[in-house]
């Protein structure tokens, strides 16, 4: 979610001697309506119990088992999660003891480590991952291949070419967690998540790419070029890390598929299709108009969450893909929209920050 959201909320109380009273320019704008809204950006709204950003009115029913969630099952899955993380981390620092990380334009990573150094971090990275799933409730996901010649849904066949990238729709802070324990393959990130405690030394050695939008550098490729390289190098390579990435952009609700951006689709590599869904009946684990402590704080709160994944044959592009990303990434959201039975949707982040700036304008003026 974005933090830099603008607050549209209208004075309470115009003076009644304000010249804004007889020029309609200068009037308090009315706030929008919220069916508007819903019906607008309909890829961000929740239809949970819990309501618009999270804040709706709850029946006693629910807030008793909140209640009764919030003292018993949250503090266990808090402390199940930390220990993850600490072993995980502790994991990492053994592994990259005596070794130097990969440093190349920025970028730092300890992805291209080989030997058992490699291998412990892949197996336990998956491992500790899905562990991490269950400590949410994730208690069974179901993991099914749209490719019936497949009977492994991580392995290729050895006559196919590797792709060279993960694509996915962007539904939860879940979604990350799972591919982890699938595939562990690398992610873009903010360059300030390599300097978290803990996370930032793991994101290392997931040979995660950083953006660093402040960096005017001449002498760096820029992350673009950077994750061109790894795609390719991922795709000829087999020993290489795959890369993931989430061509939307950001979250929706999990019902629609939001336009492409064609990072991925630039390196001309095949490419492996991922759909992800969240089936519920209280609390959706989907992160779009709520804020990011409220969504975790929720979410552990509920007894059990669901998670269906249907992987789809890898895509192969055309000559004329290959010369046209654009061409190529669209074709690809097609297809995962029509398998996935996904609301195709021609809004973005920019119309998701101004439904949030609404949301945000909306909730001031009633507290107010």
């Amino acid at each position: 979610m974005d933090s830099e959201l603008q607050d549209l909320s209208s004075p309470s109380k115009p003076q009644s001697n304000s010249n804004s009273d007889n020029d309609p320019l200068l009037s308090p704008t009315p706030p929008p309506d919220i069916e508007e809204l819903e019906k607008k950006y309909a890829a961000y709204v929740r239809h949970d119990v819990y309501g618009t950003m999270g804040r709706g009115d709850l029946p006693w029913t629910e807030k008793v088992l909140l209640g009764f969630a919030l003292f018993t099952v949250l503090p266990v899955r808090v402390a199940l999660a930390t220990v993850v993380v600490v072993l995980y981390y502790l994991i990492c620092r053994v592994c990259t003891l005596f070794t130097a990380p990969n440093r190349e334009d920025e970028q730092e990573d300890y992805a291209h480590l080989g030997g058992w150094r490699r291998s412990v971090l892949f197996w336990s990275g998956r491992v500790l991952s899905r562990v991490m799933l269950f400590a949410f409730g994730f208690y069974w996901i179901t993991d099914t291949c749209a490719n019936p010649d497949q009977v492994d849904c991580n392995e290729q066949s050895e006559e196919l070419e590797r792709p060279g990238v993960i694509i996915s729709n962007h539904v939860s802070h879940m979604d990350i967690l799972y591919h982890m324990s699938s595939s562990f393959p690398s992610f873009v990130a903010k360059r300030s998540v390599s300097k978290l405690p803990l996370v930032g030394l793991i994101s290392k050695c997931l040979g995660c790419v950083y953006v660093q939008r402040e960096s005017k550098s001449s002498n760096t490729k820029g992350v673009s070029a950077v994750v061109n390289e790894r795609i390719q190098e991922a795709h000829k390579n087999k020993s290489a890390p795959m890369m993931m990435l989430f061509p939307e952009g950001t979250t929706t609700n999990g019902d629609y598929l939001l336009p492409f951006k064609t990072g991925a689709f630039l390196a001309k590599a095949p490419v492996l299709p991922v759909i992800l869904k969240y089936p519920y009946e209280r609390f959706s684990p989907a992160w779009e108009s709520i804020s990011g402590v409220r969504h975790v704080i929720l979410l552990l709160c509920q007894f059990v969450n669901y998670m269906t994944v249907t992987r789809l044959p890898v895509y192969y592009p055309s000559e004329e893909e290959k010369d046209n990303p654009k061409l190529y990434a669209e074709n690809v959201r097609r297809l995962m929209a029509r398998e996935g039975k996904l609301i195709m949707a021609d809004i973005g982040l920019a119309e998701k920050r101004v439904y949030h700036a609404a949301l945000n304008g909306r909730l001031h003026q009633k507290e107010d």
